[in-house]
């Protein structure tokens, strides 16, 4: 059987709780009582997926964060500006050309909404680089107080007596 909506499977769900039956994955209960008296939970995401599970390892370094920090700076922004330079020309225009217009208004509004859009995501990426390059400082500045932890304790002065 078929279920078409959460308040079947909902209600069917409850009746074979009730009735002491294990579920079915097609939609049948088992019969008898007795029978199926293991437990079953169901999640609705795929094996392996969220959060605790896959590769349990921090995998970072310094270099890929800086790395990172610079592709932001030196073409994603520049690009994103460059396009945005261009829609401002091609806007302009056509606000010009149609002065006196409806359209234009909406179209000038409509564009000053677009470049609070892209002043936000400049700030955005501004945002993102500050905090790799914060990030690759801090995690290096980590690995190198834990490495001082496992320093060997220097020879005592008194043994050599």
């Amino acid at each position: 059987m078929a279920l078409d909506s959460f308040a079947e499977e909902w209600s069917q769900a409850k009746n074979t709780a009730l009735s002491g039956a294990s579920p079915d994955p097609s939609g049948a209960a088992a019969s008898g009582p007795g029978q199926g008296q293991e437990s079953a939970m169901r999640l609705n995401q795929a094996p392996g997926a969220g959060p605790g599970s896959g590769n349990t390892d921090l995998a970072t370094t310094p270099e890929k964060k800086k790395a990172a920090a610079g592709v932001i700076e030196n073409h994603i922004q520049p690009d994103t500006k460059a396009a945005a330079d261009a829609a401002d020309e091609g806007t302009n225009g056509a606000v010009t050309e149609l002065k006196g217009w409806d359209t234009a208004a909406g179209l000038k509004q409509a564009h000053e909404h677009w470049d609070g859009q892209v002043k936000r995501l400049m700030a955005r990426f501004d945002s993102e680089k500050t905090s790799l390059r914060s990030a690759s400082n801090l995690f290096q500045g980590n690995d190198i107080d834990t490495r001082f932890t496992f320093t060997p304790v220097q020879q005592s002065k008194v043994s050599g007596l």
